[in-house]
């Protein structure tokens, strides 16, 4: 019973990520929280354009709705408080549904995404960065992060 309790809970909070889509085109953080990754609910051109006019990178987590490590990365290692600091310093940071959001189809055939998680980071044209498939610990994002020049 407690398993199924913590299962249930884990379930809820990754939920509680999952971008709305009233909010899309206007930017608004997918959730609020004091520490961890600050996502953005928008368009990924809206994104792009907001990368090229504050000279940031962008990082997007490329998931679905039935992903068990995506609600968990949601959940743990984008909620960290370094991994915040510095994915929010360096990065416009959004999430992409990838079977349900507008983006999801385009984004997943221009960047080959295969699987989820992908981490994608491309720049105000579009142009791929770096890309990660797979479940990430906060030690592993951040060397990501530092990683890219």
């Amino acid at each position: 019973m407690k398993k199924i309790l913590v299962l249930v809970s884990v379930a809820m909070l990754a939920m509680a990520f999952v971008p709305s889509e009233n909010n899309k085109e206007i930017g608004q953080s997918v959730y609020q929280s004091e520490t961890g990754i600050r996502f953005k609910s928008m368009t990924l051109e809206k994104a792009k354009q907001i990368a090229k006019e504050t000279d940031k990178l962008i990082f997007i987590d490329a998931y679905t709705s039935w992903c068990g490590p995506c609600k968990r990365m949601a959940a743990t290692s984008f909620m960290e408080e370094e991994v915040g600091e510095i994915f929010n310093e360096r990065f416009v940071n959004i999430k992409i549904e990838m079977e349900k959001d507008v983006d999801g189809p385009e984004v997943a055939r221009l960047y080959k995404v295969r699987a989820y998680p992908t981490l994608l980071v491309i720049n105000s044209e579009g142009k791929l960065i770096k890309q990660n498939v797979g479940f990430m610990t906060a030690d592993q994002l951040i060397a990501f992060a530092n990683s890219i020049e």
